[in-house]
């Protein structure tokens, strides 16, 4: 087998990207209802699914190593590297203990193995800015009031800061924020509670220099999932909440109870089965019977004096099942810790074809199988989920975890309803229960998008999730900060575009498309909004959007109709049949494919054995992957070398790409001549095109917009309010805003066009001398871009800002505005009025007399 390097990768999904390109032009009449029908976006779920599928034949470690190269940046991107201090690391630690309390720490196995870090070194973590933004500020000498703390995913055990540095720098740009990237330590090596201390520790580094209320968290899957761990523990422990969080595909049920885990999900990447590997001393870890197997081998061979380990074919003899029938008489251990009591099984039982039996092998790197169901493992069993900042959960619609990830949404704006069972919760639970109000929540499930779907970041599905990641993460800022916030305007310079496939015309014939396949029905849902429009009041605590793939918002089904909210609070928690069933075949295929390779790491066990390994103290158990709780005695670990990965930064420059020309459109806007042309020249000429871009993908260099918070969480509306209220309410402070009729000040309002004014709705029968201040008359009445222009003389006589040929009608609209022919010995003066002409029609006038 290959080792996992960017050639063997290179080699492994060339295949499937060849595969892709032809069979999506073969069945793009199959496609085009899902996002599938973009090339870009077929390839690079084609191509994340095989790189997965190819990963599974090398080791946790390789995959691991491959995934922690250094990669490059782009010179418009600055980085800053930081050590977070020890102290940091302490205080974490004496919040995580206070949060398991005697029973969790017991549970995790003791209080000092999982502060070692080994061969990691001190904590890093890595600052991630636009130079562009970084110089501004630091040239106005700005204070920092945008830092979003970003925990990357990876399953817990694979992926790094580099490998996603692409999607944070995009993040970066869009919210115009520095962004604060932990290395944190990565599972099986170092299993839960490692990971949860050093991301917490990170927030505490930042506490030291940032008020709470400039600080929003990220995280996408397993990011997500401690993201949102995180924010339960510093709200148990008073620590100061951020302004909000962004949950990107949370991973928040690590025993996959809930249905769509259990179903076939084609528009996903994630594997059916679980993540299994190649067997390494890492992964899997030996089951309890493999311990006293190999214990006794070890014992054995201590006895006397022949030390040589058993060999390799001896060893796969005696290789034991992952599952055994359950037996009569087992209890479970009973675990009061997070506001949750639970009775812990040693192994976690399903039943399977009408029999009942027990799972040895662990099941998910993070963490053994007793702790699964822990609530800051799996967050949808803790107590509540209330009390906590503002939140934003975007969910893929055809991703495997969608349906715990949409419970977890409905549990925050409304913890009572989806509590756990009663008899599941201890007194401090049932405390914490009443004590905090629901959450806001923004919950937007994605028509058929995969797992985190802003990896593929060169799709335009994830730039309209971006979009709307940014716009949320603004106003959370906007809201706490309680002044308004800055960010880019996405239609000015940001453009959405399709390529590479005949299918993708462009975004109108796109959104027709949709509106196409959805049926002819009263029923049918309307648009609503965009991705990335301002946040709509809240309703019960939720904003509940569904959205299509080329942006459209959408009403999202009741909770009635989605099975993620209709499950048994009992159910919450328990591992499933199907899953299970799952695991275990391609368990049983990869046992009997790498028994060798497994027998060659248990006899490596059994050398350690033989040596002994280092001792923590004798109320510490670490878990068996922990790095920790195997160190052979006399041996000293070395860090690894990182080494620079061509593959992923091949990766990087795709996902960059869209930044890179985005930037470039921004610097270009921002030195554009203030004075443009708003039409050609009368002589039939082709329309003027600034910068030689495409028609239809210029945009106004508008590059900035002002987002506040609207008071949408203070004007929450109640079940029993219509849309008839809503009107009146709206129509109360529009006349409060208004002068009265007998204000001199008084202006009616008017209508489309801006002549017909309106008195209480009725049009009245006259119409007034005036032009609204529509899009085609600011575009008619004015040639400037938004900003002051300062006095000048004017530029030329028949254009305005654009070098062309004179002609008669420009000489004499020259000598109408009073504008010398040669400006050269003029003095600056105020310009006359300017007007424009278009193309003259001959339109009936009408005359009103007075």
């Amino acid at each position: 087998m290959n080792r996992l390097n960017t050639t063997s990768v290179s080699l492994a999904v060339t295949p499937t990207v060849v595969t892709t390109l032809f069979s999506h032009y073969l069945n793009k009449k199959n496609l085009k209802e899902h996002p599938t029908t973009h090339l870009s976006y077929d390839e690079g779920l084609h191509l994340v699914r095989s790189f997965l599928e190819y990963a599974s034949q090398h080791t946790v470690e390789e995959i691991q190593g491959f995934t922690a190269q250094w990669v490059p940046h782009p010179q418009w991107v600055k980085l800053e590297t930081v050590t977070i201090p020890d102290e940091h690391l302490g205080r974490a630690a004496e919040l995580i203990e206070g949060e398991l309390g005697p029973d969790g720490i017991s549970q995790v196995g003791g209080r000092k193995w999982w502060h070692w870090r080994g061969p990691k070194g001190p904590l890093e973590a890595e600052w991630i800015e636009m130079r562009a933004d970084a110089n501004e500020r630091k040239k106005n000498n700005e204070p920092l009031r945008r830092v979003m703390l970003y925990v990357h995913g990876g399953a817990y055990y694979f992926g790094s800061v580099d490998e996603h540095r692409y999607q944070l720098q995009r993040h970066a740009r869009k919210l115009k924020a520095r962004v604060f990237a932990p290395r944190y330590r990565l599972s099986p090596q170092f299993p839960f509670p490692c990971g949860l201390q050093d991301c917490l520790a990170a927030y505490l580094y930042l506490l030291k220099t940032q008020d709470p209320s400039t600080i929003i968290f990220a995280g996408d899957s397993a990011g997500g999932g401690m993201v949102t761990s995180m924010l339960c523990l510093l709200r148990d422990q008073g620590i100061p909440l951020p302004a909000g969080g962004i949950l990107i595909s949370p991973w928040v049920d690590l025993t996959h109870s809930f249905p769509s885990v259990a179903l076939e999900t084609p528009l996903d990447y994630i594997p059916q089965s679980g993540f299994h590997h190649k067997p390494s001393r890492a992964w899997p870890p030996p089951n309890d019977d493999d311990v006293q197997m190999l214990k006794a081998e070890a014992d054995k061979r201590k006895k006397t004096d022949k030390k040589r380990a058993p060999s390799t074919a001896e060893l796969e003899q005696k290789q034991q099942d992952p599952v055994v029938p359950v037996v009569d008489g087992e209890t479970g251990v009973h675990i009061d810790s997070a506001g949750v009591h639970t009775e812990t099984e040693k192994f976690l039982t399903v039943t399977i074809d009408g029999e009942l039996i027990t799972m040895k092998d662990q099941i998910q790197m993070y963490t053994t199988n007793a702790l699964l169901s822990h609530p800051l493992v799996s967050p949808v069993k803790q107590p509540t989920l209330g009390g906590l900042p503002p939140l934003l959960i975007t969910v893929g619609g055809g991703e495997l975890l969608r349906d715990e990830q949409i419970y977890l949404a409905h549990k925050c704006a409304n913890p009572t309803k989806y509590a756990p069972p009663d008899a599941d919760l201890t007194d401090h639970g049932r405390r914490l229960l009443a004590k905090y109000k629901p959450t806001y929540v923004q919950l937007q499930v994605w028509d058929d998008l995969c797992h985190v779907a802003p990896t593929l970041s060169f799709t335009s599905p994830a730039k309209y999730m971006y979009r709307s990641i940014a716009q949320f993460g603004a106003w959370a800022l906007a809201r706490a900060q309680n002044r308004d916030i800055e960010i880019m305007d996405d239609d000015a310079i940001s453009v959405i575009t399709s390529s590479g496939s005949d299918t993708e015309a462009g975004g109108q014939e796109e959104q027709d498309q949709s509106k196409d396949k959805e049926p002819a029905d009263d029923l049918t849902p309307a648009e609503v909004g965009r991705a990335g429009d301002p946040l709509p009041p809240f309703k019960n605590y939720m904003i509940r959007q569904r959205i299509a793939r080329n942006g459209a918002i959408l009403p999202l089904p009741l909770e009635k109709d989605l099975p993620g909210c209709n499950m048994k609070p009992e159910e919450i928690g328990v591992i499933k049949e199907g899953p299970v069933r799952k695991w275990l075949e391609t368990k049983g295929v990869w046992d009997h494919k790498y028994a060798s390779a497994k027998a060659k790491t248990h006899k490596k066990i059994i050398k350690e054995m033989i040596v002994g390994y280092k001792d923590f103290g004798a109320d510490e158990r670490p878990p068996p992957t922990a790095l920790a709780g195997r160190i052979p005695l006399g041996t000293e670990l070395q860090p690894g070398k990182r080494r620079r990965s061509f593959g992923l930064a091949i990766w990087s420059l795709w996902g960059s790409k869209h930044d890179e020309m985005t930037v470039e459109r921004e610097q270009k806007a921002n030195f554009e001549p203030e004075m443009q042309a708003v039409a050609p020249e009368l002589n039939n000429e082709a329309p003027l095109e600034s910068g030689g871009e495409k028609r239809g993908h210029s945009r106004r260099p508008s590059r900035q917009r002002i987002v506040r918070d609207e008071h949408q969480t203070g004007s929450e509306e109640t079940e029993g309010e219509t849309v008839v209220g809503q009107l009146i309410a709206m129509r109360r402070e529009q006349e409060a805003a208004h002068d009265g009729l007998l204000s001199p000040d008084y202006s009616p309002d008017t209508g489309v066009a801006g002549k017909r004014p309106f008195l209480d709705g009725i049009a009245l029968p006259f119409s007034i001398k005036n032009d609204a201040e529509t899009a085609s008359m600011i575009t008619l009445n004015s040639a400037m871009t938004p900003g002051s222009r300062p006095m000048s003389p004017s530029l030329g006589p028949a254009f305005v800002g654009v070098t062309g040929s004179k002609t008669e009608l420009g000489e004499e609209k020259a000598a109408a505005n009073g504008v010398a022919e040669d400006n050269e010995n003029v003095e600056a003066q105020r310009p006359g009025i300017e007007t424009f002409v278009t193309a003259q029609e001959e339109l009936p006038q009408v005359k009103i007399e007075t």
